[in-house]
């Protein structure tokens, strides 16, 4: 793919999106700055965000184009600029994972590093599985373990859809003001996405099957899945955990102490 990295002076922009279509069709939309001939990281987001709110406006494209990489992200099916579909099917784990490999291919990036949160984080575990000559180490912010997504109440989210029946639920309250807080978001979308990643087969990220690259994992001390993390952290052949001070789920992405603890990380990597 013929693309343009956005210069350092630009980076509280966003790029005009470069068009990748994954294996069954669907239109990605991603984004890349710094040099083009620096070390690759893909940064991948999590659920109901995008690669601008995720990545862009907690600073991470700025420090990690300022440490010499070059930051590849894309905004994942359902999310931000990318087709949302609204059928279950068209989000299996698997076809998340391919997505990522799909957007590597485009690029003719065959050697990168990972950083993924929440969402983007559970499809990193089994990118790095998957992908061990492609991804030399990751950092993977705010893994879920359990089945993804497994506290979003569907048949509450549902009413609430289609004739405004009041969720009473408080952590998908949660889940649907996370969703409407950022524009353009697809509240069917996003439910397709969770009703799919349920089916696919793949529910929890297995630690007798962990990826055996080296891997920082990082959640907030005020996360509820930190016990989750933290034991597949432990599971992982290469793993080591760090415990983001004072940080919530939704809030960790923005911690100097994660950015820095990942920055540290991937330099040990280079080199």
């Amino acid at each position: 793919m013929d693309a343009v990295a956005v210069p350092l002076a630009d980076l509280n922009s966003m790029p005009e999106p470069q068009q990748v279509y994954a294996a069954d069709g669907t239109r990605l939309a991603t984004y890349t700055w710094g040099e083009l001939d620096s070390p690759v990281v893909v940064a991948v987001h999590g659920f109901a965000s995008n690669a601008r709110d995720n990545w862009v406006l907690t600073g991470w494209v700025r420090e990690l184009t300022r440490a010499g990489y070059r930051v590849l992200a894309l905004d994942q099916r359902g999310h931000g600029l990318s087709e949302k579909p609204h059928q279950a099917d068209a989000y299996g784990i698997r076809t998340l994972v391919t997505d990522v490999e799909a957007v590597m291919d485009a690029y003719l990036v065959d050697d990168a590093s990972y950083v993924g949160y929440s969402l983007g984080a559970r499809v990193g575990w089994e990118v790095v599985r998957d992908l061990p000559h492609r991804i030399g180490r990751a950092v993977l912010g705010g893994v879920p373990d359990g089945i993804p997504l497994a506290r979003l109440d569907l048949e509450q989210v549902r009413a609430y859809i289609g004739d405004g029946t009041p969720v009473a639920d408080p952590t998908t309250q949660n889940y649907v003001a996370l969703t409407e807080r950022v524009p353009g978001n697809d509240l069917r979308a996003l439910v397709a996405l969770a009703e799919g990643m349920r089916a696919s087969g793949t529910i929890d990220p297995d630690p007798a099957d962990a990826p055996t690259r080296p891997i920082l994992f990082a959640t907030g001390s005020k996360d509820a899945i930190i016990e989750g993390s933290r034991a597949l952290a432990a599971a992982a052949p290469d793993g080591r955990f760090v415990e983001i001070p004072n940080r919530n789920h939704f809030n960790a992405p923005g911690s100097r102490d994660f950015k820095e603890a990942a920055l540290g990380f991937l330099a040990a990597g280079r080199p």
